[in-house]
């Protein structure tokens, strides 16, 4: 079994990284199927993170990407000493992060063949932290391999991505992703094939979906209940962030030595810096749930436009098909067109880092 089995519908970009690998063992140095740098990119859920992890793996595994041994079984525990895995929970990659980053990027590999270097969200890089990225990348070590990921190429500078290789990955079908979930995660025939298609590609949305029957009931809340999409999804964020933000408080002030509400000296910086994390944290979190149930509303538009297009057997939200009815016979076709345009404007204004409230505020008055 190799590490590159959990790649879904991507053939391409497998034989492509098959052949990096191949030449990286074979020719010593790097051939014209290797490089120093490379850039994952796809639409959301197609899996670029895990073909660049995969294809990390690989390189520093002797058989290739084997997934068995002790080299690849460390890279998926994240604790592999020249694998370095850039995953951020803010809304940013600060220049400080990347400059300490480089310093570790520039130390030669202890048991592998290479240093290699993934960075998750390489279009969450800041302009000053993406400067620093691509000195780096013009000026590469021997031995150090760049795999950066983002949704596309433009959300990457230019003279950064003029300097990568890049491999697009495309999103996975419905029937394979059915597939995975039934042989990986043992889910039932029909759960998995509803799973699958509601996800609408994204391989780990179906799987939470498939997993987590909250998730599910959310999900027709805010399908039944189009107008209140902000008050159930910055609910459930804002409750998940709070409980990891109280343990991990509470684990740190441990840590530190708390004897009622005085800390041993330094804590209290130790403190406030955590909370601060935690609150560009709980704010990334939020839009993220937003987005996600934004997404959900445009779905269910989709299928309200199908179903008066009378197009009834693509629909995707069969589940919910009673509210999409009601829907489509309260409202004109125009409409429904107007309302996805604007679900996706809000999308943009969020992702722009506009006030949710606000932007919600809107959208609602337009479907209104």
């Amino acid at each position: 079994m190799s590490v590159f089995d959990q790649l879904i519908d991507q053939d391409q970009v497998i034989k492509v990284l098959k052949e990096a690998v191949l030449a990286s063992v074979s020719q010593g140095d790097r051939g014209q199927q290797m490089t120093h740098a490379w850039i994952f990119t796809g639409p959301a859920g197609s899996g670029r993170s895990n073909a660049a992890v995969a294809f990390a793996t690989a390189l520093v595994c002797p058989a290739g990407g084997c997934n068995q041994c002790a080299q690849c079984l460390s890279v998926t525990t994240g604790s592999h000493p020249d694998v370095e895995l850039i995953r951020t929970e803010g809304l940013s990659i600060k220049v400080d992060e990347i400059r300490d980053l480089i310093i570790r990027a520039s130390w030669a590999p202890s048991v592998s063949n290479y240093r290699v270097v993934v960075i998750e969200d390489a279009d969450r890089l800041t302009e000053s932290a993406a400067n620093a990225l691509l000195k780096v990348i013009e000026e590469p070590g021997l031995r150090t391999v760049w795999l950066l990921c983002a949704p596309t190429l433009t959300d990457v500078l230019p003279t950064i991505r003029s300097r990568c290789r890049n491999l697009t990955l495309i999103t996975p079908s419905a029937r394979a992703i059915t597939k995975l979930l039934i042989e990986n995660d043992n889910i039932s025939q029909e759960l998995a094939e509803f799973a699958a298609h509601t996800s609408q590609g994204h391989i780990g949305i179906a799987r939470h979906l498939a997993t987590n029957e909250e998730s599910r009931k959310s999900r027709l809340t805010t399908l039944k209940i189009p107008l209140m999409v902000r008050d159930v999804s910055t609910a459930r964020a804002e409750s998940d962030s709070k409980n990891r933000n109280e343990l991990e408080l509470a684990s740190l002030k441990q840590a530190w030595g708390s004897t009622g509400s005085k800390l041993i000296a330094g804590g209290a910086k130790v403190i406030k810096d955590l909370e601060k994390e935690q609150k560009i944290r709980s704010t990334r979190f939020v839009r993220d749930y937003l987005d996600r149930a934004l997404l959900d509303l445009a779905v269910f538009y989709r299928d309200v436009l199908l179903f008066q297009s009378n197009l009834k057997t693509l629909i995707t939200n069969t589940d919910s098909l009673d509210t999409i009815t009601k829907c489509a016979n309260s409202n004109p076709l125009g409409k429904s067109l107007q309302v996805i345009q604007s679900i996706f404007v809000t999308r943009e204004n969020l992702a722009r880092n506009a006030a949710p409230l606000l932007a919600l505020e809107a959208l609602m008055c337009k479907i209104k």
